[in-house]
């Protein structure tokens, strides 16, 4: 159905999906919307503070080739990939540089192979028997179909059947077992666990897959990444800077009303009237403030997330780490609350910012409190020889929200899409994709795609 260009929109949340959702109506016509943002700054997760006059990275670090919708907003701001060269070692417990995939080790040799051979079969699994499983977002994969702009940004819209989808439902521990391609899991732990995203062993292999499909693994195998010179906040302000409407910051969304087909937002005292409400910021927690349905409460409240905390740190004289590190030994739950992983992004330089990572969740197991965490961290980089000397940022955030499998199985997906338009309300963001810029970025384009257009208009992007 054909939407008027003229029709007032407001779109919740200053994050990738919110700013992008606003470049993609511009690109379709509409230009008569508002973003309301809470805090006092654009990006959401991704988050670049200063320290003596360069950017370090609290929240996303890193791009591959393969984010085509960031590269929309790089095209549509006129700007690049132009930060510094990454690239990683890897330590054990007790802070000895190692690497677990050294071909001259005699030792490693039986376990590289047979790796290296699963790691093919899952590649030729995901081209044949999982067709379709890098479509973004999630909508009728536990009916067994697909539909979305193909994977390869090429712009195509594509829809189909596949019934072996259904298995992606599975945590991604199970599916690997299902397919007989278990240290598959070595590979993408490392860009998966690492980077806040929860366990093998309770998360579906859908998100896994989705966000981490095989061009993209490869990409990250290779260290061959995207970063930004002022950090990954600064595309998202960038594009803030090129909308016609840019956000508006610091705005305390107090009551959403939809009633008599239109939405009444109360904001900082001020209520508003519009046409259209589509929401980004967390969905879990709309009902806070919103006039949320049964429906809504229901399915927004099997929603979870992962307390993954980022400490950013300077570190004593003389001990400053050459290159970032990655432990696998701590990418385990009953590792919960240890260092994952260190950042060091500007290589060989000691006036910078280390950032370090951990999570402290499970489904399974007791929460780890926050301090007791943080010590922990603290403790891990000691002993990896790169003492810390002060922290001077830190947060604790509110992570990749999801579901479970069983949930995921049941219809989640379907149950929310097919609310998509009622009440005036659309629903984007982090759960509706997955949690980094770019699936939620594409899926704001998908979504500007499907409901704000008709079939003589549509919006090219």
């Amino acid at each position: 159905m054909r939407q008027e260009k003229s029709e007032r929109i407001c779109i919740i949340g200053g994050g990738p999906a919110g700013l992008s959702m606003a470049m993609y109506l511009e690109k379709a016509g509409y230009t008569n919307y508002e973003i309301l943002e809470k805090n006092a700054w654009v990006g959401g997760k991704c988050n670049s503070p200063e320290y003596h006059g360069k950017r370090y990275e609290m929240g996303a670090i890193m791009g591959v080739p393969s984010y085509y919708a960031v590269h929309d907003v790089e095209e549509f701001c006129g700007i690049t990939h132009d930060g510094p060269s990454l690239n990683r070692n890897y330590k054990t417990l007790d802070g000895k540089v190692y690497d677990p995939f050294d071909t001259k080790k005699l030792s490693n040799i039986p376990r590289l192979l047979k790796m290296k051979n699963q790691t093919k079969k899952l590649a030729r699994l995901l081209e044949t028997r999982y067709q379709g499983y890098d479509i973004n977002g999630h909508r009728g994969v536990s009916d067994g179909k697909y539909e979305g702009f193909d994977a390869n940004g090429t712009g195509k819209w594509i829809s189909g059947t596949n019934e072996n989808l259904k298995d992606l439902a599975l945590p991604f521990k199970d599916f690997c077992a299902k397919n007989g391609i278990d240290l598959v899991q070595d590979i993408w732990i490392g860009p998966f666990t690492a980077f806040g995203y929860g366990y093998f062993d309770e998360i579906p292999a859908a998100y896994v897959l989705k966000y981490l499909d095989f061009q993209t693994t490869m990409n990250f195998v290779k260290c061959n990444l995207w970063t930004w010179k002022n950090g990954t906040q600064s595309i998202w302000e960038q594009l803030n800077d090129h909308l016609k409407n840019p956000a508006k910051l610091s705005t305390d969304i107090e009551k959403v009303e939809r009633k008599d087909g239109r939405v009444y937002v109360t904001a900082n005292g001020e209520t508003k009237e519009y046409d259209k409400l589509i929401v980004t910021a967390p969905l879990q927690f709309f009902p806070d403030y919103a006039d949320a349905s049964d429906k809504e409460k229901e399915l927004f409240g099997k929603i979870d997330y992962e307390r993954y905390d980022v400490l950013a740190c300077l570190i004593k004289k003389g001990q400053y780490p050459p290159i970032s590190y990655y432990m696998f030994d701590n990418m385990e739950a009953k590792r919960l609350g240890h260092l994952m992983v260190y950042y060091c992004r500007w290589r060989g330089e000691e006036d910078q910012v280390i950032t370090t990572y951990a999570l402290r969740n499970h489904k399974d197991r007791e929460e780890i409190p926050y301090d007791t965490a943080k010590q922990m961290v603290l403790d891990d980089m000691k002993i990896c020889g790169s003492e810390v000397d002060k922290v001077i940022n830190e947060k604790s955030w509110y992570y990749f929200p999801h579901v479970f499998s069983e949930d995921y199985a049941n219809g989640w997906y379907q149950k929310v899409e097919s609310m998509q338009g009622q009440n005036n309300t659309y629903y984007a963001g982090e759960i509706m994709g997955f949690g980094d810029m770019d699936e939620t970025s594409e899926y704001s384009k998908e979504l500007v795609y499907r409901f704000f257009n008709s079939d003589d208009y549509k919006p090219v992007f």
